[in-house]
């Protein structure tokens, strides 16, 4: 299985059928690097177009130094040949173009390692940039089935890999240069000592076919087992606090241990294989070096090889190796590389499926009015969630959504705020079905709390402005309309306070009321509040309860609370139960009908939840009020 088919949270939708699934399941690792030549490769290079220029600067001053290094041995030749014939003339002159030579290599090695990094970082600051824009394009289906650790996993480790391979893949036009000039030189200056050497490569070629097949499913075990085990850590991170409440920290320790063991195996395995080509091309170069050094060696002897020509075939055999030890080692980092270009390209093809339509509409002076008509949908084909629900909201008008858990009330919500799609039927807003309105414009009239705030990192005055362009005067203001002014200023550095991740060094209780100060400041017309009570205590809920009435004037909203004494005053209440709507109508109205709201209304239970098993006992009885 592929490690993108990751487990859901247990309370979060299951994937339906129209989360975009790129292919995200199992693969042959033979069939991706098979595939990574004609497809993998050449979406890779797309990204290296805008930055041609650095490209090609590159690649040149790699060309030049490869072409220097070749000419070095042949220099330190010459030398050594008009040192033996006493010639000085010819030997200043050699040692004045070996000095000039050198400079030349040291200008040429620079711009290479400088031009080769700077293109490098600019090429993954665009894939980093392309693979967060797009994450947050995809449909909430596919985070609902993807785990955090994972995508980091991708958008760090697989990331680096490339990374990687770019640092060190412009220098593989330099030891492709550089081997066949080393080639072109040693058949030149002497046909049978260079074809003593080249004859060494087909044992090269042999071995590499031998080794390859591992090299494939080792190195995409590797990866796999690291993404695997980041996940791993990624979710005990962030679920530290239950860890410790439930005392889980030695199984989870136990858990996360044989992952990373995993993780551990496979890496050296993957080590071991990349290190094993290096002793055998020292092997192979130590052969060349013995021929050279014993058939050569006779025909100085035999005067028919010069002293110098010798030593310039030694360092060119010497050299000969060096850009085969690289592009050996190259092509393992390629490797590497490829397997991680196919885990991210697998998630940039995820299909962006809640789009705008080309002709989308702004909403834009509406009457904020939201309407179900005849809605189905699930999250799966064999889970429905609603059934047929219809249901219209009125402007400025307040509606509770009550039933136990389960029941709808949240994929309502979500619905609305265009999250996901509906199987059947129309979601309207302000009139306009939200497939045909602009996402932006649906964003910005529509408002929304949640039970479990998010807060970034950053001040209490840059998480309340958030995205509304507020001034630090109508944060106030809106800080005090929902009671959360007077806790701010106790902090030490009032609204400058630093906020840590997720907003843990402030109570969840304070972490909400800051989400209340927000919704307030982006002053939507339609606002939603999904159990955004549920953690505040019984004082602050009373402080709350005032707030909501200066947050809800003017504005239509949709509550979603279990504890119905907070929706007693909405204009309507809506119970759901099983996905359908039981019962609707104002609070009297309910409770002189005597329906499920009613019965648990006088229980001594406070929440639906309580009684969901009595609830589903009265599903047939059915009351529909107006």
């Amino acid at each position: 299985m592929s490690d993108f088919a990751l487990d859901r949270d247990a309370g979060a939708p299951p994937p339906g059928p129209r989360r975009p699934n790129a292919n995200l399941g199992s693969s042959d690792a033979e069939e991706i690097f098979m595939s990574f030549d004609t497809k993998i490769l050449r979406r890779f290079f797309g990204f290296l177009k805008p930055h041609r220029g650095f490209l090609i600067a590159a690649q040149v001053a790699v060309v030049v130094s490869a072409a220097i290094q070749v000419l070095i041995p042949v220099l330190i030749g010459q030398a050594v040949t008009a040192a033996g014939a006493h010639d000085g003339k010819r030997l200043d002159l050699m040692l004045t173009a070996f000095a000039g030579v050198v400079l030349t290599y040291a200008l040429t090695s620079f711009l290479d390692q400088w031009m080769s990094s700077r293109l490098a970082q600019k090429v993954i600051f665009d894939i980093r940039r392309t693979m967060f824009a797009h994450f947050q394009d995809v449909a909430l289906t596919f985070m609902d089935k993807t785990h955090v650790g994972r995508i980091m996993s991708r958008l760090q480790g697989d990331v680096n890999a490339m990374q990687e391979f770019l640092e060190s893949s412009t220098g593989t036009l330099g030891d492709l240069a550089m081997l066949i000039g080393i080639v072109i030189a040693l058949l030149v200056m002497n046909l049978k000592l260079g074809l003593l050497t080249v004859l060494v490569l087909p044992a090269l070629v042999g071995i590499r076919a031998i080794w390859l097949p591992y090299s494939k499913r080792t190195f995409r075990r590797a990866r796999d087992a690291s993404s695997i085990a980041n996940g791993a850590l990624a979710e005990n991170i962030n679920g530290i606090r239950t860890v410790q409440e439930s005392r889980r920290e030695a199984m989870n320790f136990d858990l996360y241990e044989e992952k990373a063991r995993e993780n551990m195996d496979a890496q050296i395995e993957s080590a071991m294989l990349t290190q094993i080509m290096t002793p055998t091309v020292d092997i192979l170069t130590g052969l060349a070096l013995a021929v050279i050094i014993v058939v050569g060696g006779g025909e100085v002897l035999n005067q028919q090889l010069e002293v110098g020509a010798m030593v310039t075939y030694l360092f060119l055999v010497q050299r000969f190796f060096e850009p085969v030890r690289m592009l050996s080692m190259q092509y393992t980092v390629m490797q590497r590389a490829m397997a991680a270009g196919h885990r991210i390209f697998e998630v940039l093809d995820v299909p962006v499926t809640i789009v705008n339509k080309p002709d989308a509409v702004d909403l834009s002076d509406i009457e904020p009015t939201v309407e179900l008509d005849h809605v189905t949908f699930g999250y799966t084909p064999e889970r429905t969630i609603l059934h047929d629900v219809s249901l219209k909201v009125e402007p400025r008008q307040v509606v509770a959504l009550v039933g136990p858990t389960g029941s709808g009330k949240t994929s309502i919500t979500a619905l609305v705020h265009r999250f996901y799609e509906v199987d059947q039927g129309r979601v309207l807003v302000g009139g306009h079905d939200v497939r045909d309105v602009s996402l932006e414009s649906l964003g910005k009239v529509i408002g929304m709390v949640l039970q479990e705030p998010f807060l970034f990192s950053g001040t209490i005055e840059e998480n309340i402005r958030y995205n509304s362009g507020a001034s630090l005067e109508q944060i106030i203001d809106a800080a005090k309309a929902v009671s959360a002014h007077a806790f701010i200023m106790r902090l030490p550095e009032g609204y400058q306070t630093e906020l840590g991740q997720r907003g843990r060094n402030i109570s969840l209780g304070q972490r909400q009321l800051l989400s209340f100060a927000r919704a307030l400041v982006a002053n939507p017309k339609i606002l939603i509040l999904d159990e955004a009570t549920a953690n505040i205590d019984s004082f602050t809920e009373l402080e709350i309860q005032r707030a909501l009435k200066v947050l809800f004037a003017g504005r239509t909203c949709l509550v979603i609370a279990h504890r119905l004494a907070t929706v007693r005053d909405a204009d309507k209440i809506v119970v759901l139960q099983q996905g359908r709507i039981v019962e609707q109508g104002p609070h009297d109205v309910l409770m002189a009908n005597g329906g499920l709201y009613s019965r648990l209304y006088s229980s001594s239970h406070g929440s639906f939840d309580d009684l969901a098993g009595e609830g589903e006992r009265h599903v047939d009885n059915r009351i529909v009020s107006t």
